[in-house]
């Protein structure tokens, strides 16, 4: 069985502000420490469960912040961008059976800490067709397209209530619950990486009753911007149809041409900052 873990790190236990979130801040430092222990509690339920092979996906940011001798030395780590299938990169490899997603927040305009969708600074919503996801949604839908199941998935309480309708099968694992954007109730790090590590024993366990996430058909996309400056730029790109000043559409054929459209405008709308 060969595992594929996403690990974000918004939805880890003791995490709250952008601070801790962000390269070049001390409080950066203790974040990703706690990101990769909990990534390293996923490996270690993997194996447990009987994995023979496990990835894990740095998924944060520039996509580099486990260092990786931190890790559980067992696991392959997907480090570094750009990627094109980005927060799951490895799901595309052969006998890959599960996605477990660690670590993972609230969608943009939520009430989750730390809520967005792939870009704070770009995006205040993305719809595919009617239904408005965040990036737990677009990586599941991603990974359905090519036959995994996401089993498992970790992080605050507003998060879990957004998602468990999408993955109705997956053990929901709550690190926190959210009280504000900034604020919220945390297990210690201790029992937060205990529960992930008996969480992705018991979804793995249980993987035969999971079906992947599947959205049939052309894709329609509705972006809703964070700006109409930022609209502007993303519609110099011909693609796409200007509905009013935050909000813009396209179509795509599947999940992953829209995640990789997508994640252009988020590296286009550094030019804004």
């Amino acid at each position: 069985m060969k595992v594929l873990i996403s690990t974000d790190i918004e939805g880890v236990a003791g995490v709250y502000h952008h601070e801790q979130a962000r390269a070049g801040n001390p409080e950066y430092e203790r974040a990703r420490l706690l990101m990769a222990h909990e990534a390293s509690a996923a490996i270690a339920g993997a194996f447990d469960a009987g994995a023979t092979e496990v990835l894990v996906n740095d998924s944060h940011g520039g996509f580099r912040n486990m260092p990786p001798d931190v890790l559980d030395p067992r696991a392959r780590v997907v480090q570094g961008k750009p990627r094109y299938l980005s927060m799951v990169a490895g799901v595309e490899e052969e006998g890959v059976e599960a996605v477990c997603m660690v670590g993972y927040h609230s969608r943009a305009q939520g009430r989750g800490i730390l809520a967005h969708t792939i870009n704070s600074f770009a995006f205040a919503g993305i719809r595919l067709g009617d239904q408005e996801l965040g990036e737990a949604g677009l990586y599941g839908a991603l990974a359905g397209e090519y036959g995994v199941p996401v089993v498992m998935a970790s992080g605050d309480d507003v998060f879990i209530a957004e998602n468990r309708a999408l993955f109705p099968h997956a053990t929901f694992v709550e690190t926190k619950k959210a009280t504000g954007f900034n604020s919220g109730v945390s297990l210690s790090p201790e029992r937060s990486r205990s529960a992930i590590r008996a969480g992705v024993t018991e979804a793995l366990a249980a993987r035969g009753h999971a079906s992947p996430l599947v959205f049939k058909g052309p894709q329609a996309v509705t972006l809703r911007t964070q700006s109409p400056m930022m609209a502007d730029l993303f519609c110099q790109w011909p693609a796409f149809e200007r509905l009013d000043g935050v909000t813009l559409c396209f179509t795509t054929d599947t999940v992953e041409a829209a995640v990789r459209m997508l994640n252009c405008c988020s590296a286009m709308s550094s030019m804004l900052r």
